[in-house]
Formats: structure tokens, sequence, C-alpha cells
């Protein structure tokens, strides 16, 4: 069917062309003494058109294939331009055979030495044009194709960034919980029975929410809560921590396991005893969560690796606009995370390229019927023309049935690839012979 399409195409543009040039010539006195003349000068107008069309678009699909997304590189660019003047050139020669020495009869010797480059010269010009008008046309759906690939390469990468994040969150606090549990199994084996069955719950949590981009507020909450009460476990009335009591959205979506590594990040860079308490609040206010902890570092402290904060941040940064603001004085230290409600501005990566993809199909088809139609609505308004044409060129027969034939068959193959319908091949001819060959298999 391509094969169709393009001599289709070529026909449509042949076509466009020789009713200018009929045009043109009838403006400066030319004229076709019947239709039979009419009739040759458009076969043979159709043969040229035909034969560099087929020559430049197959060279340019060589092009394509040696250099894939590279062509309109400048040299490159300028490699496709010379060999196209070539081929260009190759073609008329080859045309020239067939209409001088194949169809007017004339010796072969004779042909070569009575050539003359003058007989070039139009069919060379109006072939250059056109070609140009197409590199120019492939050339800005390439440049087009080339940012949508870009998009998509950046998704694609920020999806795996995102899920390279989540997946930290596994051996970071199984890590710590660990290493909880090995402190407590020798201070307290009771404590660390109750830690442990509280620990399952908590690590469950983390293997649910692991394929997940966001959870709701409610849920964070109350896995905070299940957290600090392993916390509490370890350091008894040490930790005083509060929630809010009343949440404005508690469908409202926040980072899942966001709660978790700010908690755990106070509890790890402060004191905690009866004689210095750790404070942790979580208050909801105009669409943020704050996390605050009170000041009171460590002695002996290991140098942060800011991990868990940086961790929290990207994965945000990723889903949204809205920024992580960090915040801290001589006696507080406060996280605010964005709330986020279904009309915040998504940057979800996996469900741009989605979405993105869907539309990129949706906006092909629309293309594909949009260029249909626009041939099909030539093609029609062309019709009477070329009845004009050949009532007014008082011909004894009707002479533009061919050219509507002609290009009426490369509508019929144009509509054939836009609304993939192929009457020798079905969809139902292709389902049978996939049974058919799997049959045998088995």
């Amino acid at each position: 069917m391509r094969i169709f399409k393009d001599i289709g195409k070529a026909f449509f543009v042949g076509t466009i062309v020789f009713i200018i040039l009929v045009i043109i010539q009838h403006i400066n006195g030319h004229f076709f003494k019947n239709g039979r003349q009419l009739l040759i000068a458009f076969s043979y107008n159709q043969l040229y058109s035909v034969i560099l069309y087929l020559a430049n678009a197959y060279y340019f699909g060589f092009l394509l294939k040696t250099f894939p997304n590279q062509v309109f590189k400048t040299k490159n660019l300028l490699k496709g331009l010379l060999g196209g003047v070539l081929v260009t050139l190759v073609a008329l020669f080859v045309i020239r055979i067939i209409t001088q020495v194949g169809i007017e009869g004339k010796d072969f010797s004779v042909f070569i030495s009575s050539e003359k480059i003058d007989y070039y010269y139009l069919s060379f010009i109006i072939s250059v044009v056109i070609t140009a008008i197409f590199y120019s046309f492939y050339y800005y759906r390439n440049k087009q194709q080339t940012i949508v690939t870009e998009q998509k390469l950046i998704a694609g990468t920020a999806s795996a960034k995102f899920d390279a994040l989540k997946n930290q969150l596994d051996p970071h606090f199984l890590f710590n919980s660990l290493n909880v549990l090995t402190s407590l199994i020798e201070e307290n084996p009771e404590a660390a029975t109750r830690f442990t069955t509280s620990l399952s719950k908590v690590y469950r949590y983390v293997l649910e929410q692991k394929n997940k981009e966001l959870v709701t507020l409610e849920e964070e909450l109350k896995f905070a809560e299940l957290y600090m009460s392993l916390l509490v476990v370890r350091f008894e009335d040490s930790i005083i921590f509060s929630t809010p009591q009343h949440l404005k959205n508690s469908q409202a979506k926040v980072v899942p396991l966001s709660l978790q590594l700010l908690l755990e990040n106070a509890v790890k860079h402060n004191q905690v005893m009866p004689s210095k308490k750790l404070h942790i609040t979580i208050t909801e206010k105009d669409g943020i969560l704050i996390i605050t902890n009170n000041i009171q570092p460590k002695q002996v402290l290991k140098e942060s690796t800011g991990l868990g904060l940086r961790n929290i941040r990207e994965r945000y940064a990723l889903l949204t606009k809205q920024p992580v603001t960090i915040s801290k004085n001589q006696e507080e230290f406060s996280v605010a995370i964005p709330i986020l409600t279904e009309n915040f501005e998504v940057m979800n990566s996996s469900k741009i390229y989605i979405s993105e993809k869907k539309f990129k199909q949706a906006q092909k088809r629309v293309e594909k019927l949009k260029w249909f139609y626009v041939h099909l609505a030539i093609f029609v308004f062309f019709i009477p023309v070329l009845i004009y044409l050949n009532i007014i060129s008082h011909a004894g027969f009707p002479w533009a049935l061919f050219p509507i034939f002609g290009w009426g068959f490369g509508v019929i193959g144009h509509a054939s690839e836009t609304f993939k319908y192929n009457p020798f091949f079905s969809k139902s001819w292709e389902e049978r012979k996939i049974r058919e060959l799997m049959s045998k298999d088995e």
C-alpha cells in the first residue's frame, strides 16, 4: 500500500504542477490545439512527476535510515542536498531516455550526441522547488518529534529517579529499626517483643506504600502515630508527640513515609531522655504540614549525610512545584511539606508520560485525518477544474477522466492508510492466520 500511496502523492503533485503550468501557458497565449495534445502533455508531466517524486522520496528514506535523528544536522544536510541533486539529475536522464528512446524511438547514440543541458533546466528547477518544500515540511515535523522524544526521555528519567528514591527507604528504614531492636533486646526483652510486633505493622505499611507516589494525609498521620509508638517503647516518656486533632481535608495527599523520615531524623539528631524531653509537633496550616521539634543536639554525633531530607525534597520536586521548606533557629527545627489537594499542579513523571503518550497518539491520528480530508477536499475541488479544462480544450473525448481516476486512486490509497483498512488483508484474515500458525506450532 505504501507504493500506491506514494504514486498517488506523486500523481497529486504532478497534477497541481501541470495545472499551474497550463494556466501560465494560457496567460502567455499558448493553447493546446486539441485534447490529444493536452493528454500527451499531461502524460509526460505525470511521468516526470512520478519518477522524480519516487526517486527523491526513497532517497530521503535512505537518508533517514543512514542518519537516524541526524538528517538535518549541517554536515548530513549538505550531503543529503548534494545527493538529492545527483538523484534528481539521474532521474531526469532516465526520464529523457524513456521519452526520447523508448517512446519516440530515437536511436540511443543519436540521443546521447544531441543531448543538451538546456533540456534539464525547467524540470530540474521545478523538482528542486518541490523537494525543498518537502524537506522543509519534514524538518518541521522532525523538530517537533525531537522535542517530544526529549520530553519522554526526561519523563522516563524522572520516573526512574522517583522509583530509586522510593527504594532507598526500605534498607534505610529497616537498618535504623533493627538498631533500635538490638538495643532493646539488651535493655528490655519484654519491650523488644512489643517492639517487634509494632515493627511488623509498620513495615507492612512501608511495603504497602512502596509502589504509591502519594497517600492520603489521614493514612500518613496514622502511620506516624504507629511509628512513634515504636519510639515510645524505647524512650518511654522521653518523647512528647502531638498531631492535629482535626484535619481540614483528610483525603489530601502527601508523599508516603515522609513523616517517618522526619520523625526519625528528629530522634537521630537530638538527645532523648527524661531530663531532656524531645517535643515533636505536627500541625496543619494553610495547606502545609509542619513538623517541628525542639533542638537539643547530641554531644557525640556522626556527620549527617542529609539523605532523609534530600530524599523528601527530591521526591516532592518530581511531583509538584510547591517546595519543601526547612527552617531552623536556636530553639526549634521545622520542616514544612506541601499538602497536595485535587487541584495541585502535578509534575508526576509517570502520569505525564502516559498522558503525553495518549495525547500524541490522538494527535497523530487527528493529523492523519486532517491531511486526508485536506487531500480529499483538494481532489473534489479540482474535479470541476479538470472538467472545465477538458471542455475549453474542445477535445473529442473526455481526457479529464484519466487524471481524475489516477488521482482518485491515490486518494483511495491515502484513505486506506488513514483508516487502516485493507481490502485484501482484513483484520479477520490476520486473526485467522495467526490462529492457524499458532495451531501448527502446537
